[in-house]
């Protein structure tokens, strides 16, 4: 295991409008120089294939989602979830939340000799709708370029240089 490996997961359904936050907020961050450390994963809804890929051997996993807390639609969130149960815990692979696979962790590792992260945390947006429908809505939309400053932040990557415009 390599000591300082990240894994920065882009989570939702792009077809359920704002629950495609993760996803968005991954894509572009993919148009950033990262750490060589830091790798970049579109999960969408394979929430199982997301806890297996963490055994592999992660120092930090940052999950992007939409996470509703009850705040203002837009709102950007870093929490650093506390480990424990999860009250019920869904197994299946297309509607397994970040909550679920977390709780899943434990099991996992000692059944495939993995070790979950040392770390996890979760920038997450509060969405306005989670509807069926493409596309996010204007608040979540224009929450993404936090997002990605956040995560940038958190993985240590240089923080991008805002240009004034050419004045010719």
């Amino acid at each position: 295991m390599s000591a300082g490996r990240v894994l920065v997961a882009g989570i939702g359904n792009i077809f359920l409008s704002d629950d495609g936050f993760g996803v968005e907020t991954l894509r572009r961050l993919r148009e950033h120089p990262l750490p060589p450390a830091v790798e970049l994963l579109d999960v969408g809804v394979r929430g199982v294939h997301l806890a297996y890929q963490v055994l592999d051997g992660y120092r930090l996993l940052v999950l992007v989602d939409a996470t509703a807390r009850g705040g203002e639609p837009g709102t950007v969130y870093l929490i650093e979830p506390e480990a424990g149960p999860v009250e019920e815990l869904v197994m299946d692979g297309h509607r397994m939340g970040p909550d679920s696979v977390l709780a899943l962790l434990g099991t996992l590792a000692a059944g495939t000799d993995g070790s979950p992260p040392e770390r996890v945390l979760v920038v997450g947006c509060e969405p306005q709708s989670l509807a069926e429908g493409i596309g996010l809505s204007a608040p979540v939309a224009a929450a993404v370029e936090e997002a990605v400053r956040l995560v940038l932040e958190v993985v240590g990557a240089e923080a991008p240089v805002e240009r004034e415009a050419s004045r010719w």
